[in-house]
């Protein structure tokens, strides 16, 4: 998206002045509600699954300047680059388990970029292989009611297809990719006691869009996949591609076994994989993208490392450097380079002296802080502020759907008041 010279300005401090002033309540969840419903093909679909999760969608939206949006997609276009480069690979897959070196060819579906926007621009505070979310968030997006022309504007772009149409041609490109020609006939979405997971609702969304543009479609559990006879099997049927939600990146528990033997075969298709996610989501690769020296050897150019600087600065932490990380901890967040979401994430002037022992054995970043966005919603009619991130759904470097959530604490949880999902409205 273009912006005219002066407009980027001025569309900056509208959108920040929004997200502090506007307490329209935009989202009508009759609407949502109903469009749930009919888009699972289920009527009691919303009163099944959403009265567990009253914080799942916040009541409004996020404002985010055109100038934001082109900054933030610079950034994913710059990782994607970087992705290409053969000693940024070979650095990357040498700490990546065994499993991840093989490049089956697929780009890895519905990756998840992360975003803090602070005065000096968005961060990108993580990449995510399993990003959540997206097909509860289409929806969403199309269930806001205008409250001012402002908001008027923003909704045309919320409300179109672009997304659908997109994930359809998402799932057929990652086949084509690995398999050169023709479709996938049925397609498993799979994690770990799929209706345990928070998140299960949009498993459903997932599967009906699917069924709906012609695929054979299912969700299930991936220990209950079967592999014999160099075919991998659900419920009895064949699996032509896996759209995986798990977050055993490398596959390697015992539950996952039958998943891990026909992907290491080829025999199935796998989205995203344990080599999409050794290349863009193991936290230690951010040492490397937010390392402007890294960048130049491996033949980076200086375009595209200028907007790696929206890369919050990362170091690996080790026994040998943990005393001086542990002087510094409070401008850091502290990651487990393996793990996923906020899991045993630790902001620096939080950490305890009995968690320091645990980072100080080394397994995690440090990352320079990057303040969240804040956005003022009402509570009980009082004015009362929310941190906010950003997350861009993307396949190969491209966006397919901009969301945000609102949250109190230290990372996003699902259980503020007020808080959840948000629509974003670029201005």
């Amino acid at each position: 998206m273009l912006t005219v010279p002066g407009a980027a300005e001025a569309n900056t401090s509208l959108s920040a002045r929004l997200n502090r002033k506007c307490f329209c309540i935009t989202l009508d969840r009759t609407a949502l509600w109903a469009a749930l419903n009919h888009e699972a093909g289920d009527s009691g679909f919303s009163e099944t699954f959403m009265a567990s999760r009253p914080h799942l969608f916040s009541n409004v939206p996020v404002f985010l300047a055109a100038s934001a949006l082109d900054e933030m997609q610079g950034i994913v276009v710059a990782v994607e680059a970087t992705a290409r480069l053969q000693g940024y690979r070979d650095a990357v897959l040498s700490w990546a388990p065994e499993i991840a070196q093989r490049d089956f060819g697929p780009a890895g579906a519905m990756m998840g970029h992360d975003f803090h926007l602070d005065d000096d621009g968005p961060k990108l505070i993580e990449v995510n292989t399993n990003a959540g979310g997206a097909f509860l968030n289409a929806l969403l997006a199309r269930a806001q009611k205008a409250c001012c022309s402002e908001v008027d504007r923003a909704l045309i772009g919320a409300r179109d297809d672009h997304f659908e149409t997109s994930v359809v041609a998402m799932f057929a490109d990652e086949w084509r990719r690995q398999r050169g020609a023709g479709s996938p006939r049925r397609i498993a979405i799979v994690d770990d006691r799929p209706e345990e997971q928070y998140l299960y609702p949009e498993f459903v969304l997932a599967r009906q869009l699917l069924l709906k543009h012609g695929f054979e479609a299912t969700t299930g559990d991936a220990s209950d996949l079967k592999y014999d006879g160099g075919k991998l099997r659900l419920d009895g049927q064949e699996i032509d591609l896996v759209y995986n939600r798990l977050v055993d990146f490398a596959l390697d528990r015992p539950e996952h076994a039958s998943l891990r033997a026909a992907y290491q075969d080829g025999a199935v298709v796998v989205t995203p994989n344990p080599h999409n996610h050794a290349l863009f989501a193991s936290k230690r690769n951010l040492t490397l993208l937010s390392d402007p020296a890294a960048l130049e050897a491996f033949g980076l150019s200086p375009e595209m490392r200028s907007r790696l600087a929206g890369v919050p600065q990362t170091t690996l932490v080790t026994p040998d450097n943990s005393d001086a990380a542990w002087q510094s901890r409070k401008g850091m967040f502290f990651k487990p380079h393996s793990g996923h979401g906020s899991k045993a994430v630790y902001r620096g002037d939080k950490v305890t002296k009995g968690v320091w022992a645990e980072i100080a054995r080394g397994g995690y970043v440090a990352q320079a802080f990057a303040s969240p966005g804040q956005r003022m919603i009402e509570i009980d009619g009082a004015p009362t502020p929310r941190k906010m991130d950003v997350r861009l759904y993307t396949y190969d470097g491209r966006i397919l759907l901009a969301a945000a959530r609102l949250y109190q604490g230290q990372t996003t949880n699902f259980r503020t008041p007020g808080g959840g999902f948000a629509p974003v409205l670029v201005i």
